[in-house]
């Protein structure tokens, strides 16, 4: 049976621990520990994010597992503990690829713990976005994150719920909420403000003073998905600042909520695919890489996780379009922007402290 996507397994997994397991399919198995004749391995060791574990098993493991014979052995964890581990490892993760967000990826990157992709062992390097092959990162983007405003239709319009006026509209005052810069749509956030005020996404004086001016009438800055979805769904808030894939669900169940890009500054985040330094099995984390990237796999995922995409080739599924639109189709051209990750790492913990006390009085 053909499952929907399921944005939703994200958002309900916010007070899940690490787990470790392992996902076995039709792998040519050895006898020796795993090591074939040639002392190549036939298992892979895969870190990622500790939900839609199950969906993703179905979208890109299994098959990949079926066509190449490599088990996967998949441990999860929240983005800034895997980058300790990776750190504690020393140089030994025991671990071949990661799937992070491009933040934690830069950071660790930042700190020597990712080796770059040989571009021969991945053509499908060749079929994706330019957008998710950007020469800062190690390692590319496998999917993506658009920022925006979801909002209940019964109160607002698309073109109201677009203009970033919203939050400081006092007539809607205590009825908006933001993010905390603590998530994902929160750097995206600060920095459409930043650009549609001041002099780009990176001006933060200006991007915070905004922000600040608008606080009283902030009902939340939230920390998690599940706040904000309650907020809106109980019509405690009639818009918020968020990213469209928590959207999907609620859009799909019919509840009067929908989501728009901003009128101006658009920004996504990437999660991306990276290889960490003295991975024991490079091989295989290459030709996994590889597969995530193919139309094949990037449709599964679209499908049953809720991941955008970046090869052009896959299909999106309605249940997304439905949120996003045509913007699916090509987010760049559509005016979204990645944030630059040499500007993101020195200044992250100046930002945090100063959003702490200048805007969300934390």
């Amino acid at each position: 049976m053909t499952r929907t996507a399921h944005p939703r397994s994200r958002a309900a997994a916010v007070g899940l621990t690490a787990a470790s397991l392992v996902l076995a399919g039709c792998s040519g198995g050895t006898d020796d520990g795993g090591q074939d004749g040639n002392g190549a391995s036939d298992t892979v060791v895969l870190s990622t994010f500790p939900f839609g574990v199950e969906e993703f098993q179905e979208a890109v493991i299994d098959p990949f597992t079926e066509k190449t014979g490599i088990e996967v052995v998949v441990e999860t964890g929240s983005n800034a503990d895997r980058v300790s581990q990776l750190q504690l490892a020393d140089g030994d993760p025991g671990i071949d690829v990661m799937l992070i967000s491009d933040y934690y990826a830069a950071l660790a990157q930042d700190k020597g713990l990712f080796q770059e992709l040989d571009a021969g062992q991945v053509p499908n390097l060749e079929t994706i976005a330019d957008f998710a092959v950007e020469d800062a990162y190690h390692g590319p983007a496998y999917s993506y994150q658009l920022n925006g405003t979801m909002y209940r239709t019964d109160e607002l319009d698309a073109e109201t719920a677009a203009d970033w006026e919203l939050y400081g509209d006092e007539q809607y005052a205590g009825r908006v909420a933001l993010p905390d810069i603590s998530v994902t749509a929160g750097q995206l956030m600060i920095s459409g403000v930043a650009e549609t005020y001041g002099d780009g996404p990176y001006d933060i004086d200006t991007a915070y003073a905004k922000l600040g001016e608008w606080a009283p009438g902030i009902l939340q800055f939230y920390s998690s998905t599940t706040e904000v979805t309650n907020l809106l769904t109980q019509g405690e808030i009639i818009a918020a600042d968020t990213i469209s894939g928590f959207a999907t669900d609620l859009v799909a169940s019919d509840e009067p909520i929908a989501w728009t890009a901003p009128a101006e500054g658009r920004f996504m985040a990437t999660n991306r695919a990276m290889i960490p330094d003295g991975a024991p099995n490079a091989e295989g984390a290459h030709a996994f890489v590889d597969y995530l990237l193919s139309a094949e796999a990037q449709t599964s995922s679209a499908e049953l996780v809720g991941d955008l995409p970046v090869n052009p080739e896959a299909t999106v599924p309605t249940e997304v379009t439905d949120v996003v639109g045509d913007i699916a189709d090509d987010p760049v051209a559509a005016g979204y922007q990645t944030l630059d990750p040499t500007q993101l790492v020195p200044n992250r913990d100046e930002w945090v402290e100063r959003f702490a006390r200048e805007v969300s009085g934390a």
